[in-house]
């Protein structure tokens, strides 16, 4: 168990076994402290997960993914964090540390303060459920007028039949009253005054055919209107149960949590804060012991061998740099000594060349001076012409 929490702490062993019991007690403590750290971060992200998919598996399994993520971070922070017993300066530079560690605080404490408070926030949810239930309820009651409305129209339009149905009965009565003599004139038999009526009966009954064939066609309109607005109303209350059934996720509990008072809530925040920044504050408080000594001198021995290997092989690479100029330059100079020397020999041979032609000619020409002794002044000529006899 020792060497798994040296190990969290991200500390060496090798060192940690020269040093003393009370440096083991230390980074043992340290790691402890981040272990915890991760199990309450994998704890918390669980719980997030679970609360939106309602599964344990899944919740289960990011959990473990979430806790190893912040348990590795944790000890990368804790392990780059050196001491050189000048607590400031240590600070300084833990700062981009310490920032970290917040947001990671606030990350993990969110899901646990929804454990929490999750009567007070479930009383929150009912009150915006119940807010939610009137508004659906007064839409509902607009939608209901409105069928209402048409409901009276169709009925209006059927009491006006109604009431043209019993203008014609009436008409009729008075029609067969004064055809059989029991009414109007008080005469048996078809007169004017029957004409008359019978003309009256007829427009009103042709009236009421018209009616009842608009009518048909309006009640017709007003039924379908009727059928679209209580399909809108089913779709409405299948709406608004689905809202009332959804309102319970993650975004809402959050919402339902900064309506709480804050002093509660931010005593939990900084528990977290607490408990997420004590590894970084566990390594910055702890005195400067022999550990930090030794790492310290294992990590100079290794920078100054490194950095020995690196002038090794700069030198190495100088040394092949100059043997390949030199080799270059002598290759060079070989080529131009060899350049010098053809020179020198195409120098020589044309020397002889023209030796050779010069003899040729002296040869020639003595032979014409004995042949003939009055050409030598042209023969000198000749020659001076020629560039024979320049001095």
């Amino acid at each position: 168990m020792k060497n798994f929490f040296w190990w969290c702490a991200g500390a060496d062993d090798t060192i940690l076994e020269k040093c003393s019991k009370s440096e083991h007690v230390k980074y043992a403590g340290v790691g402890a402290t981040v272990l915890f750290t991760g199990v309450l971060a994998s704890l918390s992200g669980g719980y997030a997960l679970y609360s939106v998919f309602d599964s344990v598996p899944m919740a289960m399994a990011f959990g473990l993914l979430w806790g190893a993520v912040i348990f590795n971070l944790d000890r990368f922070i804790v392990s780059t964090i050196r001491k050189e017993g000048r607590f400031w300066k240590e600070l300084l530079m833990v700062t981009p540390r310490i920032l970290l560690a917040l947001i990671l605080a606030i990350v993990i404490s969110k899901p646990l303060e929804l454990k929490i408070f999750d009567k007070e926030i479930q009383a929150i949810l009912k009150e915006k459920q119940a807010e939610l239930a009137i508004q659906h309820k007064t839409l509902v009651g607009k939608q209901f007028a409105e069928v209402d409305s048409v409901k009276s129209e169709i009925t209006a339009i059927r009491a006006e039949i109604e009431a043209k149905v019993q203008e014609r009965n009436k008409l009729y009565e008075l029609v067969a009253a004064e055809a059989d003599g029991t009414g109007g004139t008080g005469k048996v038999g078809k007169g004017p005054i029957y004409e008359e009526k019978k003309r009256q009966y007829d427009k009103v009954d042709e009236e009421l055919k018209l009616l009842q064939a608009s009518a048909a066609d309006r009640i017709l309109v007003k039924e379908k209107r009727i059928a679209d607005l209580m399909k809108q109303y089913d779709q409405t209350v299948a709406e608004g149960q689905k809202s009332f059934s959804n309102y319970d996720g993650l975004m809402a509990r959050i919402d339902a949590l900064n309506q709480l008072p804050w002093l509660p809530v931010f005593f939990i925040t900084l528990l977290f804060i607490c408990l997420e920044t004590a590894p970084i504050f566990t390594k910055l408080i702890t005195n400067k012991g022999p550990y930090d000594d030794i790492l310290k001198g294992v990590e100079h021995e290794r920078t100054t061998q490194e950095m020995q290997r690196v002038l090794e092989r700069q030198k190495q690479y100088d040394t092949r740099q100059a043997v390949a100029e030199a080799k270059f330059a002598a290759r060079m100079e070989y080529e131009i000594d060899a350049k010098r020397e053809e020179e020198r020999i195409k120098s020589d041979a044309h020397l002889d060349v023209v030796r050779e032609s010069a003899a040729v000619w002296r040869e020639r020409k003595l032979t014409d001076v004995n042949r003939s002794p009055n050409t030598a002044a042209e023969i000198l000529n000749d020659g001076e012409e020629n560039g024979y006899y320049k001095w």
